[in-house]
């Protein structure tokens, strides 16, 4: 999914975006790594959006919509009556277009920005890749219209403190590190985020962790291969002997013997009474 490009604040690291420096949207494909994770992770989100409400009669705002799985799904199989998809990239939402679905190509940070108020706020692995993304919570909770949902869902690692060795930990962690320091990507405070909706003054919040399966020759395993093999560069630079360690892990993610509880996502929601 493409995160919104950050304005007046500096990234940590080199200060590189998501979709520019990494990740570019145009790049031969990225659409399709978005999709696997898409595969992964779109059941659990729309079981989550309709256990909550989303249906008829709400006005939805997806934040980072990618390639718009989340948002066709709103119209088509929620029926809700609006959904604005927001990202600073929308050429690949522009075919989903309708009286019911509308992109807006804009930048979440950018101040200025007031898209109304909407009955259901949806964002997944955007605030991540963001600086300030606490303020950005605040922003996206003053958008809820009474009654109003926001639903948030970044990753998680939970790594096996027993093997910090073996090719594929040193790669997750490599790729982490390798984030924080090119785009800034940081999930530390994702396990706070119902703290900060319940700061936020939202009622019924609560949480959930998933960890999908990661099965060579899976979504998750593809999806896994697909980020690596772009961040092969990134990743490079964590030291000299690393290029082996990356195949290794490649090979493994497809290798009957994978083993793993690969990263997942958190997500936490609030209602604004």
């Amino acid at each position: 999914m493409t995160a919104p490009r950050p304005q007046g604040e500096a990234r940590a690291g080199t200060g590189g975006r998501y979709g520019e420096d990494l990740f570019e949207p145009g790049r031969s494909g990225e659409a399709e790594r978005i999709d696997a994770a898409a595969l992964v992770y779109d059941p659990v989100t729309v079981s989550r959006l309709r256990a909550l409400g989303a249906g008829p009669g709400l006005r939805c705002l997806e934040v980072g919509a990618g390639t718009g799985t989340v948002a066709r799904w709103l119209v088509e199989e929620a029926g809700v009556e609006e959904v604005v998809a927001l990202d600073r990239d929308t050429g690949a939402l522009a075919h989903l277009e309708g009286p019911r679905l509308r992109t807006l190509a804009a930048d979440l940070t950018d101040e200025s920005l007031r898209p109304g108020g909407f009955d259901l706020i949806h964002a997944r692995f955007v605030l991540m890749h963001l600086p300030g993304r606490r303020r950005l919570i605040s922003r996206l909770a003053d958008w809820l219209n009474p009654g109003g949902r926001l639903v948030l869902g970044d990753a998680v690692d939970v790594p096996d403190v027993l093997d910090g060795s073996s090719a594929y930990r040193r790669t997750m962690d490599a790729m982490w590190r390798a984030l924080r320091e090119t785009i800034g990507t940081d999930i530390t405070s994702v396990p706070a985020y119902p703290h900060f909706l319940r700061e936020e003054g939202l009622c019924d919040v609560a949480a959930e962790l998933y960890c999908p399966p990661l099965v060579a020759g899976g979504p998750a395993a593809r999806f896994w291969r697909e980020t690596w093999s772009r961040m092969r560069p990134e990743l490079e630079r964590a030291g000299p002997d690393h290029a082996g360690a990356l195949d290794e892990a490649l090979a493994y993610l497809a290798a009957p013997e994978l083993a793993e509880l690969g990263p997942g996502m958190a997500m936490a929601w609030g209602r604004r009474p």
